[in-house]
C-alpha cells in the first residue's frame, strides 16, 4: 500500500489546486471507529444538528445505560431502553425509531457486518440504506470513518461542496457533473482528498 506521502504526491500531481491547499494544511490523523454499531448510532444522532448539540444529546443518551460513559451501549440495550427515556435525552421521536430499527437489524442479522470486508463500496451502501434513517451520505461516512475505504467522495456532504466552491473559484456549489470531474482526478484516494477539503474549510 502506498505511503501517506505518496498518496499526497499523487493528489498534488493530478490536481495542482488541491496540491496548493494541501501545502497549507496540517491534517489530523484519520479517525476510525471500530464499533460499527456505535458509528451508525452517532451518524443518525448527528443528523441535522450542530456538532455541539449532537455531542450533548449523545452524552445524555449514553448516560441512560450502565457504564455508558466508558462503554457504548449494545444493540440489545438500546432495543430494551424505553423510547420515552431516549426522548428525554433529546432524541427526536423519529431518531428514536431509527435507533430502535438499527438495533433490531443488528440483532437479527439484517445488518451483517461480517460481510462488509468482502463487499464493494456500493454493496455496503445498498445494504446500509435498507435501515430506516440511513441514507447515502450516512453510508458514505461509514465507509470512510469505520471501514477505512480510501476512494470515497460524498457529493451529498455540504462541507465538501462548500470547499470545492471556494478552492476552485466556483460561483456556486458544483453540480454533480462538476464534482465528478474534479474528484475523478483524486482517484484512488478520494477519501484523503475529502479530508483535506474539510480541513480547508475548518482551518484544521
Amino acid at each position: 500500500m502506498p505511503s501517506h506521502k505518496k498518496k499526497i504526491a499523487h493528489l498534488a500531481k493530478n490536481d495542482p489546486v488541491l496540491g496548493r491547499a494541501i501545502q497549507k494544511i496540517k491534517l489530523r490523523s484519520w479517525p476510525q471507529r471500530e464499533n460499527y454499531f456505535e458509528s451508525l448510532v452517532i451518524a443518525i444522532a448527528n443528523q441535522q444538528l450542530s456538532g455541539k448539540a449532537a455531542a450533548t444529546i449523545l452524552g445524555r443518551f449514553r448516560a441512560l445505560f450502565p457504564n455508558g460513559a466508558k462503554k457504548f451501549p449494545t444493540p440489545r440495550q438500546v432495543l430494551a431502553m424505553p423510547a420515552q427515556k431516549m426522548r428525554r435525552a433529546g432524541l427526536s421521536k423519529m431518531k428514536v425509531s431509527f435507533l430502535k430499527d438499527l438495533s433490531k437489524k443488528f440483532l437479527d442479522g439484517t445488518v451483517d457486518v461480517k460481510k462488509f470486508g468482502a463487499w464493494t463500496d456500493e454493496e455496503v451502501i445498498e445494504h446500509l440504506t435498507e435501515v430506516k434513517g440511513i441514507g447515502r451520505w450516512t453510508a458514505e461516512m461509514f465507509l470512510m470513518f469505520s471501514l477505512g475505504r480510501e476512494d470515497v467522495f460524498s457529493y451529498g456532504d455540504l462541507g465538501l461542496r462548500n470547499a470545492m466552491r471556494k478552492l476552485y473559484g466556483l460561483r456556486k456549489h458544483p453540480s454533480p457533473a462538476q464534482a465528478e470531474k474534479i474528484s475523478s482526478k483524486w482517484r484512488p484516494y478520494r477519501t484523503l482528498a475529502s479530508l483535506y477539503l474539510w480541513a480547508s474549510v475548518d482551518g484544521e
